[in-house]
């Protein structure tokens, strides 16, 4: 709070975006502006929508009614108004709602809205303060082409090229996924930071800009060990033992998983061995980490450790070696991050509803303004839920016209 106890204002309030994104990384981008104040407006196809409206999983409402989860996600806080840009009317619309508008998100892929006649250069004269981000694959800035630029991208896609495959899964296995959407909400925090220099440089000079985010890009920029060890030695990082041991390891518990953040020095080492009642192996230097390759650390090192965890919980594993000094968590699964008193105190989780008139949970903006009012729970929107207040405001129709668009079901 302030000194005399009020809250500020949230940090985006009075600026307006228009959200034509779908599926994960662009409405991930909005649903941050939206969580921080801003007025996003969701622009879709009539009769059809988000694409992730209609992703399994579902959950099922009354009369037959029922709502994808997967949109539920990453939604809340916003409005949805239905436009055909194909249609000249609605396209004059959307234009009057560009000029009355600070952002606009775009993921439909390279050019998609320029082939529209709708691109940057286009809209940018409608609105010379005009902060229109796009989130491609690979890019869609003209004087940045490369060999990808026009290939369709996906989580998948960019988690396989961005180098994060290949480092991830089981010694001697396949490249496995992380095991969420990463390769789409990595791009759009991302794509949010780089909206909100934009921003910055707007209010500075008066002028708008192109946003170009490519996916690929942003999950090169998180291989920050992987990349400066390749710099370093040459050498590509992969599933080996021997690029996994002296970071991270998975000790069995009782109950799951405790993780070691860090095999440690000597010192730890030693006191390791003492509260897990092997006092013996303090003596072999190899055991207190000197020399030892892969192998050794997961075939002898790691046994000796768990015959002593695996009769404790995780928590007690994680909690005891805290004690003599290792950084360590736990490996968790969803139903423990709902159940997490520390994340309920962090306030890590919202209700925004169902759009059936039920709840539903999801995980919260972990931005703390500590000034400002707690992260809004409004429901995402359905589809169309906002077209007469604004395409007969901004988007400057009459009710008769948008009378006439609906029955030519263009809206």
């Amino acid at each position: 709070m302030t000194a005399n106890g009020e809250k500020l204002p949230l940090p985006l309030e009075g600026i307006r975006v228009l959200d034509l994104t779908h599926i994960v990384a662009g409405p991930f981008c909005s649903m941050i502006f939206a969580d921080m104040g801003a007025e996003v407006i969701k622009v879709e196809r009539p009769g059809f929508g988000d694409r992730s409206r209609i992703n399994t999983p579902f959950k099922d409402g009354a009369n037959g009614q029922k709502v994808s989860v997967r949109y539920l996600g990453v939604n809340r806080n916003k409005k949805s108004v239905t436009l055909d840009l194909r249609d000249p009317r609605c396209r004059s619309a959307f234009e009057k709602m560009v000029k009355e508008s600070d952002i606009l998100l775009d993921n439909w892929g390279p050019g998609a809205l320029r082939r529209l006649g709708l691109g940057y250069e286009t809209l940018s004269e409608l609105n010379p303060g005009l902060i229109y981000a796009s989130i491609t694959g690979y890019g869609d800035s003209d004087d940045m082409q490369g060999p990808y630029s026009q290939w369709p991208a996906n989580n998948p896609c960019v988690q396989g090229m961005g180098g994060w495959m290949e480092i991830t899964g089981a010694h001697g296995g396949a490249p496995q996924m992380v095991g969420d959407n990463i390769g789409d909400t990595v791009p759009g925090v991302w794509s949010a930071l780089g909206v909100m220099l934009a921003l910055e440089a707007r209010h500075k000079t008066g002028k708008g800009q192109h946003v170009d985010m490519a996916m690929y890009d942003c999950m090169v920029a998180h291989t920050t060990s992987s990349m400066p060890l390749y710099q370093l030695t040459g050498q590509s990082s992969s599933r080996a033992r021997e690029n996994m041991f002296s970071a991270q390891l998975a000790l069995k518990t009782n109950d799951g998983y405790a993780v070691l953040a860090g095999a440690g020095d000597e010192e730890k080492w030693v006191a390791l061995w003492q509260l897990v009642g092997r006092e013996d192996l303090i003596q072999d230097p190899r055991y207190l980490g000197k020399g030892i390759s892969g192998e050794f650390y997961f075939e002898n090192i790691v046994p000796a450790i768990e015959e002593w965890s695996q009769h404790l919980s995780k928590r007690e594993v994680a909690e005891q070696l805290i004690e003599i000094g290792y950084s360590m968590g736990m490996v968790q699964n969803t139903a423990d991050l709902d159940q997490c008193p520390h994340l309920e105190a962090r306030k890590m989780f919202v209700d925004c509803g169902d759009t059936m008139g039920g709840s539903f949970r999801t995980a919260n903006t972990p931005i703390n303004l500590t000034a400002c009012p707690d992260t809004p729970t409004g429901p995402p929107p359905l589809l169309g839920q906002h077209n007469r207040d604004i395409l007969c405001s901004i988007g400057g129709l009459t009710e008769e016209q948008l009378l006439g668009m609906e029955t030519d079901r263009v809206v």
